[in-house]
Parts: C-alpha cells; sequence; structure tokens
C-alpha cells in the first residue's frame, strides 16, 4: 500500500498546496523578468527629450547610443551614460539642429544648446 493511499487527505492536500505554490511563483516571477514590449511612439520613462527645428520621417532612429522615438519634430529616449551636452551633439549629428533639448525634464542651458547645435 501506499504513502498516498493510507494517509488520503494529508498527503494529496500538502502535494495539492506545494503545485499551486510553486506555479504562482513561477508565474510572478516570470513577470517579473520578462521584458516590456517596446513602443516606438513614446517609451515609458522617457529621460531625454528633443524639439527638432525640422520634422524626421523615420519614427525609430539611433542616436548617441540610445534609441530615438520620434513624431515629426518632437524625439525622446530613455537615459544613457553619457552627459547631457554630448547625447545632444549626437542628436544633432543625426538629426539636425536641435531647438530645445531636456534631460530628466531639466532643459540644456542656453549655452549649452548653442554648443550642441556648433
Amino acid at each position: 500500500m501506499s504513502l498516498l493511499a493510507s494517509t488520503p487527505g494529508t498527503r494529496l492536500g500538502s502535494l495539492g498546496a506545494l503545485g499551486m505554490a510553486l506555479t504562482w511563483t513561477a508565474l510572478t516571477f516570470g513577470t517579473a523578468i520578462a521584458p516590456a514590449p517596446a513602443n516606438a511612439q513614446a517609451p515609458t520613462g522617457a529621460y531625454y527629450r528633443a524639439e527638432l527645428v525640422q520634422p524626421v520621417t523615420d519614427a525609430r532612429i539611433i542616436a548617441g547610443d540610445l534609441v530615438w522615438a520620434c513624431e515629426g519634430t518632437s524625439c525622446v529616449a530613455r537615459k544613457g551614460t553619457s552627459r547631457p551636452l554630448r547625447i545632444c551633439r549626437e542628436v544633432n549629428r543625426k538629426l539636425g539642429q536641435v531647438a530645445s533639448f531636456t534631460a530628466k525634464g531639466e532643459a540644456l542651458p542656453a549655452e549649452d544648446l548653442a554648443k550642441c547645435n556648433g
């Protein structure tokens, strides 16, 4: 006679609870590490915002080692590892003159914006 047969409620109940706990853990862990879907129009957590003088035609552009999502003259990107002025210069090289540039909601000072476009 097996252990499951000798204690019908105790063993089956414990195994069922354990199975449900493992399933719940796997589902919640999977959700936590699953990559978020990419949204080319407005990435969540945009750190940089660049307003360009001329509109761009591509919705996704790489400049300054960052993927920029652009619509018309507005472009946004997640945080990078370089200083904002350096990122702005890369945007200028790739996309043209920058009318305004912000990093973490703070506008690049006028003298730095001039350097960016210079």
